[in-house]
């Protein structure tokens, strides 16, 4: 009876350049993020330098240098936290999208239909009613004159406000 090994079938080139160049956009977007976010990202010092380095290079061969250095400092730590974070800020993640979609569909609710506003209240009690209604009623006017929606825009800062600090309570 002949055995069989475990063999390890080594890792081909293809799918080792792939995640090469993951682990460079990766190191890319963080080049391209604000300084603020960069220092909210928790980054290992050698990354978080590499990144400003890569800022502030103007040459094309240096910058092009940069990045793959980037990409093989993305390589040795575990990037799930540094990619997870990205997505959320470019709103790709899943919640930040329902949360925004949620908060969109109260504003036109409140825009649209008298009742709305009640409801509104029921569901968040801690929000200013005299400020939401005079919200909803200069949105009205400046949709019925055709103007730029400033109140609409600032209608739904208040919304997301009220529903941040209801969502921390909680």
């Amino acid at each position: 009876m002949i055995e069989k090994k475990n063999i390890v079938e080594p890792i081909s080139k293809t799918k080792l350049k792939a995640e090469a160049d993951a682990q460079q956009a990766i190191g890319k977007k963080l080049v391209d993020l604000p300084k603020d976010r960069l220092m909210k990202l928790n980054l290992p010092e050698a990354l978080y330098e590499a990144v400003l380095e890569a800022k502030r290079i103007t040459a094309n061969g240096a910058i092009r240098r940069q990045m793959q250095y980037l990409g093989r400092l993305m390589r040795d730590i575990d990037s799930t936290a540094i990619v997870d974070q990205l997505q959320r800020w470019e709103g790709k993640h899943n919640e930040e999208n329902a949360r925004f979609h949620t908060l969109e569909r109260w504003r036109t609710r409140l825009l649209s239909d008298n009742n709305a506003v009640s409801e509104f209240l029921l569901a968040f009690p801690h929000a200013d009613s005299q400020q939401l209604r005079t919200l909803i009623r200069n949105a009205q006017r400046e949709e019925a004159a055709q103007k730029p929606p400033k109140s609409s825009r600032e209608l739904f800062k208040l919304i997301r406000e009220i529903s941040e600090h209801n969502h921390q309570e909680s």
